[in-house]
């Protein structure tokens, strides 16, 4: 099973690597589900690994100039804030059980991967639904300051609390709220969600969570190698025609999650 684990981390990043976002959420059930790794620890190592990948999957888009670093570091800084906050003060305050449904306890591990399969579901849906075609020049950039920060909060929020790396909502953001073209805004994109997931993951340090640092890092090196060739492989393969396709998987996984914790 952990040979089937590895196998999958690479094929994370190596959707990470040709869609540019939606690809990390396969992160957590690959934990969770592949490697027996308990969800709230799983959450932490994921946001080792996705922000571990991100980097190197920007370094790319850096090369071909499709990263706006001051754009990435007024939509990172609040992103780094919420999703350092929820891992250093919100989650270990999340008692276990979360609450009681009559008589059925719902517990803390139950609670995150039900919240998970909600966000899986929101990725399939930006990622199956036709996108509106975009500008492919650079208008000129007037940042929306308060709604950048409230976006930011927000999403870094939801990265802390499962673990994912929420490109699917900093893409449209970027485009709608600072104006960048589609392809800076996936590039940047890759970079905030490297900050934000690796400065997020220090909220874990020093904390009560048994984090296996071998295990990481080897985890984290498969799927740097599937980032690495899914790059390369953007040159050949249009991420148009993936996406969508990658979106139903993402659907399927999503409901099957929603099943599993709270019907088995």
């Amino acid at each position: 099973m952990e040979l089937i684990g590895y196998a999958a981390s690479i094929v994370m990043g190596l959707t990470l690597g040709l869609i540019g976002g939606g690809g990390s959420i396969l992160t957590v059930p690959i934990l969770v589900y592949l490697f027996g790794v308990d969800p709230i620890l799983a959450t932490a190592y994921s946001l080792f690994v996705v922000g571990l990948t991100s980097a190197v999957g920007s370094v790319s888009h850096f090369k071909k100039g499709n990263v706006d670093v001051k754009t990435a570091l007024v939509f990172g800084v609040p992103s780094i804030i919420g999703v350092y906050a929820v891992r250093k003060f919100a989650v270990p305050a999340i008692p276990d059980p979360v609450f009681s449904i009559g008589t059925f306890p719902v517990e803390k591990g139950v609670f995150v991967m039900v919240l998970f399969a909600v966000l899986m579901l929101l990725a399939s849906f930006s990622m199956i639904r036709k996108p509106k075609n975009q500008a492919t020049t650079s208008i000129e950039k007037k940042y929306n300051f308060p709604l950048i920060f409230v976006e930011g909060l927000l999403v870094g929020g939801i990265t802390g609390l499962v673990g994912a790396g929420g490109g699917f909502l900093i893409i449209p953001a970027l485009v709608l709220l600072a104006g960048l073209p589609m392809k800076e805004a996936v590039g940047t994109s890759l970079l905030i969600i490297a900050l934000k997931s690796l400065l997020g993951f220090t909220g874990d340090l020093g904390g009560e969570l048994p984090i296996d640092y071998s295990f990481m890092l080897i985890f984290s090196a498969f799927a740097m190698v599937g980032i690495l060739i899914g790059s390369y492989l953007t040159r050949f393969i249009s991420n148009e025609k993936l996406k969508p396709a990658f979106g139903w998987f993402v659907l399927v996984m999503g409901v099957y999650i929603l099943g599993k914790e709270l019907f088995l």
